[in-house]
């Protein structure tokens, strides 16, 4: 699946105390030492807990998931590719905090740089890369922007690459769990460089500094954070059977807390609750009548696949209905937005989607047409 759009996110139901549905009770979600955070399902977008997920605050390092994605980007576009030279500036060089110890003078290929980034949190690598494909840092944090604002990401604005304390550079828990997701999903092919647990380069091995790829074997990215003024902040993931969680931590104490926390988080998620797919994009869900037109029916489908999150045990009770514009009339585009799909269980709203034209359907020749409006004509009349 493919997010570069902004996402549907299915309504959010904060669990900040036990409930009961369907005779399953899931109790009460840990408390989290932190200042905001989020646990988001990544494929339906479902919160799960959330406190303060949309307060602005300084996210540090956790900015580099954007720096990444933007030159990840690139490559998968062909604009670039993996042994494209990215040459190292003075201001690359001497750019203080994490770095991956680029050389000045020096060109690095750009697989390299990307696991500098992604890997060691490097600073310098992340201001070479803003160089090469903006020109400047401050160009290219204004690049990241527009595509925070493609993703809906209203919490978020960008002033650098590094996530270098500076005024008006911010984000939230639930921007940076939107963020993730676009990580994993829009560039599969190089998401697994942010499970990478040792990057070398310059005869320097550094670990990456996100202590859950070592602590749990279902965890397989995402990134760290910290400075004074924010913490430690870790944005992770991970996957256990057919579910992928997301967690997102801002403001804990210690290197030591920002992983127990999210930890935490990732543990509740799993035990207590599962994803399901209940819809497959392009899978036909009705058909409806058609007036006017050459067909007398057309298809409706789901453009996305459908995932639920729900607590476990309780995918029993789903009620779905079909709400179709009535008396639908040709031409139709394919695509075009004919019908409402709602999921409910009891009185709670889960989902609910468009549902579009499978094919299009053009108009009938002017004969079908007169002969059409005379019978639309009494079945609107004796509805």
């Amino acid at each position: 699946m493919r997010f570069i759009k902004s996402l549907f996110v299915v309504p959010v139901i904060a669990v900040f105390g036990a409930f009961a549905h369907a005779n399953v009770i899931v109790p009460m979600p840990p408390q989290i030492d932190a200042t905001a955070y989020i646990l988001m399902d990544s494929a339906s977008g479902h919160v799960i807990v959330e406190k303060n997920a949309d307060e602005r605050l300084p996210p540090a390092s956790l900015t580099k998931l954007m720096t990444s994605y933007v030159a990840v980007h690139e490559l998968e576009l062909g604009n670039v590719t993996e042994d494209t030279l990215i040459p190292i500036s003075v201001n690359a060089w001497r750019k203080g905090g994490s770095k991956m110890f680029v050389r000045e003078g020096t060109q690095v290929p750009l697989i390299d740089i990307l696991r500098g980034i992604i890997v060691q949190s490097g600073n310098d690598a992340s201001v070479a890369v803003a160089e090469y494909f903006a020109g400047s840092e401050a160009a290219y944090a204004q690049w990241m922007n527009q595509y925070a604002q493609e993703f809906g990401l209203t919490n978020t604005n960008f002033v650098n690459t590094t996530g270098w304390p500076e005024d008006n550079h911010y984000s939230s828990a639930r921007d940076m769990a939107i963020l993730s997701r676009h990580v994993i999903y829009d560039h599969a092919q190089y998401y697994p460089l942010y499970a990478e647990r040792h990057f070398e380069f310059n005869n320097i091995r550094q670990p990456n500094r996100n202590r859950l790829l070592w602590r749990d074997a279902s965890v397989d990215g995402l990134k760290t954070g910290h400075t004074n003024e924010a913490g430690y902040c870790l944005a992770a993931t991970a996957k256990q059977d057919d579910t992928r969680l997301i967690a997102v931590v801002f403001g804990a104490r210690s290197d030591e807390a920002r992983t127990r926390e999210t930890q935490k988080l990732l543990g509740y998620g799993f035990r207590y609750f599962e994803t399901h797919k209940v819809h497959e994009a392009n899978e036909i869900l009705q058909q409806s009548r058609v007036w006017l037109g050459v067909q007398e029916s057309v298809d409706l489908m789901l453009e996305e696949d459908l995932f639920l999150t729900l607590p476990r045990g309780s995918r029993s009770g789903l009620v779905a209905s079909i709400d179709t514009k009535p008396f639908i009339e040709a031409p139709i585009a394919a695509g075009q937005v004919l019908a409402t799909l709602t999921i409910h269980r009891g009185e709670e709203l889960l989902a609910q989607r468009d549902l579009v034209a499978k094919h299009a359907v053009e108009s009938s020749g002017w004969f079908g047409r007169l002969w059409g409006r005379i019978s639309l004509f009494f079945a609107r009349l004796f509805q």
